[in-house]
C-alpha cells in the first residue's frame, strides 16, 4: 500500500511526532491552519469513518481527547476544532481517516461555513429521507 500516513505509523517517513500509543499516533500537520494544528490517525489503515471499526474509532477519539487536552495546557488556548474530511468531495486528501485538531487563537481569522436555509418544506423531506434509511435497516 502507499498510503503516506501508513508510512508514517510505521516510521518509513519522518513527521514532528507529538504523541503515540500502541493504536494511534498525533502529529503537527505539515501545512497548519493555525500554529499547533495536529493530526491524529490510527496506526492501521482505514479509509474513512465508515471503514472504521467502532472500537478503533473508540480508541482513536480517546487520543483526539488527549489532544486538545495537551494542546489547551500547552499552547495556552482557550479552544480548539476537530474536523474529519470524510471523502474527496469533502475535502479528504489522503484516504486514510485521521482527525484534524486545529488550536484556535482569538482572531486567527478562521471562517467555519456559511450558513443557510431550507426552503418550503425542505426540511421535513430530508428528515423524513433520512429516518426511512433507519426504518429499513
Amino acid at each position: 500500500m502507499d498510503c503516506i500516513f501508513c508510512k508514517i505509523a510505521k516510521g518509513e517517513i519522518s513527521s514532528y511526532k507529538v504523541y503515540e500509543d500502541s493504536k494511534t499516533l498525533a502529529f503537527l500537520d505539515i501545512a497548519p491552519v493555525n500554529n499547533g494544528h495536529i493530526l491524529v490517525i490510527p496506526k492501521k489503515h482505514y479509509k474513512n469513518i465508515e471503514d472504521i471499526s467502532e472500537e478503533e474509532l473508540y480508541v482513536a477519539i480517546k487520543t483526539v481527547k488527549k489532544i486538545g487536552k495537551a494542546l489547551k495546557k500547552s499552547l495556552n488556548i482557550l479552544g480548539y476544532n476537530v474536523n474529519i474530511n470524510n471523502n474527496p468531495i469533502a475535502g479528504q486528501i489522503i484516504p486514510h481517516i485521521h482527525f484534524h485538531i486545529i488550536p484556535r487563537y482569538k482572531n486567527d481569522g478562521l471562517k467555519l461555513w456559511k450558513q443557510g436555509k431550507y426552503k418550503n418544506k425542505e426540511i421535513e423531506k430530508i428528515q423524513n429521507k433520512i429516518q426511512k434509511y433507519f426504518n429499513n435497516k
